[in-house]
């Protein structure tokens, strides 16, 4: 993409997204629904006005990376653990759950054993990035939403992670077992990382330089990009690295600055990422995967709510958190994309079983989104008394 290609894409994004979200609110409509049909009509099987979503799908996950560290600075080290303590037993057995209906509904569609099995894999996990988006971070209840749903998506991150490996061990000719045995090794090694660069060389900048807001900005983003980056070495996932940077800073004073700092960078990237979803759909593909797309994304948006609110009731959770966590988490991920694609480069699935998992993550992203902000506080709710930051 030449630059100019690029600056213009960024006008055409950011100019419809405004005109997009204009209409939606008036329309009462989730702002994250506008920006994906804005990715769908302009994108290159729209009006072809942008044609490299992937390169803008990159620039926009830098939003996801900043949202996890965000989430990370609003988590306190001991009730992360205690949490991921306590979901271990709701996300292996959600998780089950959810990959036995998305194999049973490929199967009965017609699609063969190893097609089906990758289908229910994919349908596993709960989005970062919507339920994330979408919860309040001010408001002391929602801080505890926020510590259950992240202590359950950093879980299924790890079995996504672990999926991740196995294809492209078949992407390969050959699986290499050892990778896997990596990751127990790798985030205990993180951790310890984080917290003794954080304890012994951040924090004594951070103090030595507390005035100079742009400094602090700065390192914040060396910081959480670097930590990043060392995860992927590792063989993790940026967004792990991320919140791992994040939490290693979240007993530190600054916390909150830095956390009111990034809010605007991180949605200025997240548009960007929304419109990527809708953008890099192959549009043409649609009538061949609509009727099974509709049908396993209605399962799982009645499913998982129900599932999620069950397991954590049985928990020692309260009804009213539990239901509202089964909710937020009603949707497939942006990880089940990444399945999808990666299953198919690597000849383990169809392009039909691809762009199924495709066509059920967005249309559980947009339904997903739509009911949480009928229901609950968000952000970005067009009911006054719903909105909460």
């Amino acid at each position: 993409m030449h630059e100019d290609s690029l600056i213009f894409s960024i006008f055409l994004i950011f100019t419809g997204a405004a005109l997009f979200a204009s209409i939606a609110l008036y329309a009462r409509q989730s702002l994250l629904v506008a920006y994906i049909l804005l990715g769908g009509i302009a994108g290159p099987w729209g009006l072809k006005l942008v044609t490299e979503a992937a390169v803008i799908q990159q620039i926009g996950h830098i939003g996801i990376i900043f949202l996890l560290f965000l989430l990370g600075l609003n988590l306190h080290p001991w009730q992360l653990v205690r949490m991921l303590r306590e979901a271990v037993v709701v996300t292996a057995v959600s998780s089950l759950a959810f990959a036995v209906i998305g194999a049973l509904v490929g199967w009965i569609f017609g699609f063969n054993l190893f097609e089906s099995l990758i289908i229910g894999a994919a349908m596993m996990f709960s989005s970062t990035i919507i339920g994330l988006k979408l919860l309040p971070t001010t408001a002391l209840h929602h801080r505890h939403v926020g510590q259950v749903m992240i202590s359950i998506l950093l879980l299924q991150d790890i079995i996504a992670i672990a999926i991740l490996l196995l294809l492209e061990g078949v992407s390969q000719a050959g699986m290499e077992w050892q990778q896997l045995g990596k990751l127990a090794v790798a985030v205990p090694s993180l951790v310890l990382v984080s917290f003794l660069f954080e304890r012994y060389v951040l924090v004594r900048l951070m103090r030595r330089f507390d005035t100079i807001q742009e400094y602090i900005f700065l390192t914040s983003i060396g910081w959480c990009l670097g930590m990043a980056q060392l995860a992927v070495l590792l063989g993790l996932s940026y967004e792990i690295g991320a919140f791992i940077a994040g939490v290693s800073l979240a007993t530190n004073p600054i916390a909150r600055f830095i956390a009111e700092s990034f809010k605007p960078l991180r949605d200025f990237f997240l548009i960007m990422f929304f419109f990527s979803l809708g953008a890099s759909f192959d549009l043409p593909m649609l009538p061949d995967v609509i009727i099974p797309g509709v049908i396993l994304a209605a399962l799982l948006l009645v499913s998982k709510p129900v599932f999620f609110s069950r397991l954590l009731g049985r928990s020692g959770e309260t009804r009213s958190l539990s239901n509202e966590v089964g909710v937020r988490l009603g949707q497939t991920s942006e990880f089940s994309l990444m399945i999808a694609v990666l299953a198919l480069n690597a000849g383990a699935i169809g392009l039909q079983a691809s762009y199924l998992i495709q066509t059920t993550t967005l249309i559980t992203f947009i339904v997903s989104a739509y009911l949480i902000m009928l229901r609950y506080p968000t952000p970005i709710a067009v009911n006054d008394r719903l909105r909460k930051d």
